[in-house]
């Protein structure tokens, strides 16, 4: 039992813990209204799948003993953060939004922006990675791992998901959106800022 704690408290905490995700839901929910952040958080517990599959399979253990690999898959995450940073720092603030059409953002646009948002993160990495070999155990049943691991992806649904209803409410995203440049440039500035420090955190 003290070992399902330990992973729930973990979980939540890393969950509600400011980051690349959060950020990425905000912009496409006050953007591109409620569906399309929705399904942001939908790749983000996706992405969390990935992270849970190869620590389960052992690979999580090498990122752990492989500065060289490790670096490498944070260098590709950083980059990423970094040109969709830029993109939205630099996105126009005229944008007319269709809450049927989504102009600039499919439905599998958005799935793929939250799952390779969250799959290319360093701080997910880590917090799979050292939740599994620091609090499971080796002689925790493989059911189990897999039941830690859907419920660190379904944490980050539910979260997400409420970010999102909550960051298209049209009354909110109305007012985000008369201070839509300002707003790109803030999340821009922070998904940047995010990538550079990652990319150079030991």
């Amino acid at each position: 039992m003290t070992e399902v704690i330990a992973v729930a408290v973990i979980t939540v905490l890393a969950v509600i813990s400011p980051g690349a995700d959060f950020a990425m839901v905000v912009r496409n929910s006050y953007l591109y209204g409620r569906t399309t952040g929705l399904l942001g958080a939908v790749g983000v517990a996706a992405g969390v799948l990935v992270h849970v599959t190869y620590t389960m399979l052992g690979v999580g253990l090498l990122i752990a003993s492989s500065t060289a690999l490790f670096t490498a898959i944070k260098l590709v995450g950083a980059a990423y953060l970094v040109y969709i940073g830029v993109r939205t720092f630099r996105a126009r603030a005229d944008l007319a939004v269709d809450l049927e059409s989504k102009p600039g953002l499919t439905r599998l646009g958005a799935l793929r922006t939250g799952f390779l948002t969250n799959a290319l993160n360093p701080k997910t990495t880590l917090f799979v990675v050292s939740t599994f070999t620091q609090v499971v155990g080796p002689d925790t049943h493989l059911w189990q791992q897999a039941g830690y691991g859907l419920f660190m992806s379904f944490a980050h649904l539910a979260w997400f998901g409420v970010v999102a209803l909550f960051f298209s409410d049209s009354r909110l995203r109305t007012a985000m959106l008369r201070r839509q440049k300002a707003l790109n440039r803030a999340i821009g500035s922070v998904l940047v800022g995010l990538g550079v420090t990652l990319g150079f955190a030991r």
